[in-house]
């Protein structure tokens, strides 16, 4: 029996997808001025930030291939068989579909939605993404083309927000305080961090499922961190105890259709130490700080000094782990970043009107020293004409979080 390298199913019906058909076409008509400025034929997305920025799709790779070929006239995603249709269903563009019965059936994909009479000449991959295997396998199909990296423009197109993207970054703000209230509520002496983070993501999963009833949902998330385990931005959730004393960090991460928000607390359960307040307060006083400080026209770096300088005075400086904020939009912990727009030394964007950025002081006070443990704030602000919009609404600092609990 002869089996299909690839085809085309349309199974079902296509589906509300998170933004409008206008929103779409005004992001691929945005790429293909960029294909024209630099000469570009077509463009093989591979990425899953890039693929749901510009289709809707959001992949599941599981090692596969994914990818989506964008020219003048066409777009098409390029998917595995074991997701049928749903490719297809959830996305505002064509699909074809490539099977797993012989090697590299995903490259026929590529070439039968061009064709082979005429390949196109000069050719754009995103070099952020694609591995040395995925470049030299494309490669070898085009072996008269040129080829030349779009991932910075793609970054820079994804860096100032439209209205539709605002909303649903508005909605995750909200629903990011929703999770830390329902963590707060979960606060006490002897449960301990997976039960709490548990508790904080199931609530905002409810929240966003009843906010968007017709979308999917994937990857909402909360890291719960407790006593040492603060020490780490990023450190998962463990099964550790909470004991009355203990410095927490409250991160919660709903996901919308593959937008990312966030909201980040230090908190401390019944009591905090006088050298826990100080530092604690420190944070809280470079926080505020950068609040003010960020509004359109004012370049990243201008940010970043001015905030090293009062972490200077008050002492706290060598105690500084990563960059005050980042941009927010199509990214996870899994995909995506927006590196033209984060607030650190080496980043000398200026701040424009939608774009979306975070302020986000951390301090980090290793476990030997008085006050030990990882301090850090985040609030998300929009820039706006001549100011900026702070949609993160959860309270900070010791008067608010000082959580008490028998």
């Amino acid at each position: 029996m002869e089996r299909p390298d690839f085809f085309t199913l349309k199974n079902g019906e296509k589906v509300k997808l998170p933004f409008t058909k206008q929103e779409y076409d005004r992001r691929i008509n945005n790429l293909r001025v960029v294909m024209n400025k630099k000469n570009i034929e077509m463009i093989i997305l591979t990425s899953m930030h890039n693929i749901a920025y510009y289709t809707g799709f959001i992949y599941c790779s599981f090692g596969r291939p994914y990818g989506c070929v964008v020219t003048q006239d066409k777009i098409t995603t390029i998917s595995a068989n074991i997701d049928a249709s749903q490719p297809w269903r959830r996305s505002n563009c064509e699909n074809i579909i490539y099977t797993d019965w012989k090697r590299d059936n995903f490259l026929k994909a590529i070439v039968a939605i061009i064709g082979r009479d005429q390949p196109p000449k000069y050719i754009g991959l995103e070099y952020d993404h694609m591995t040395l295997d995925m470049k030299d396998k494309i490669g070898s199909i085009f072996t008269f083309s040129v080829f030349s990296d779009v991932s910075k423009d793609l970054m820079n197109l994804r860096m100032v927000k439209s209205n539709e993207e605002i909303e649903i970054i508005k909605n995750g703000a909200r629903i990011a305080d929703i999770g830390g209230e329902e963590i707060v509520k979960n606060v006490r002496v002897g449960n301990t961090e997976i039960e709490v983070a548990i508790a904080g993501r199931d609530r905002m999963e409810r929240e966003i499922a009843k906010t968007y009833p017709g979308a999917e949902y994937m990857d909402t998330w909360v890291w719960f961190q407790s006593g040492i385990n603060t020490d780490g931005a990023h450190n998962p959730k463990t099964n550790r105890k909470l004991v009355s004393g203990d410095i927490l960090s409250l991160n919660t991460f709903p996901m919308i259709s593959g937008y990312y928000t966030a909201l980040e607390r230090t908190l401390f359960l019944n009591h905090a130490d006088d050298a826990s307040l100080k530092a604690w307060e420190a944070n809280i006083k470079v926080h505020k700080r950068g609040l003010e400080l960020i509004k359109p026209g004012i370049k990243c770096s201008d940010i970043c000094r001015e905030l090293n300088e009062l972490f200077a005075e008050l002492g706290y400086l060598q105690y500084r782990t990563f960059g005050y904020g980042h941009s927010f939009g199509v990214l996870s912990h899994f995909y995506g970043r927006e590196a033209g727009l984060e607030l650190r030394e080496d980043i000398d964007t200026v701040l424009e009107e939608n774009m979306v950025i975070s302020m986000e002081p951390m301090i980090m006070i290793p476990e030997d020293k008085p006050g030990a443990g990882g301090y850090r704030e985040h609030d998300i602000l929009i820039i706006g004409k001549n100011t900026a919009e702070n949609i993160t609404k959860f309270p900070c600092g010791p008067e608010h979080n000082i959580i008490k609990s028998n």
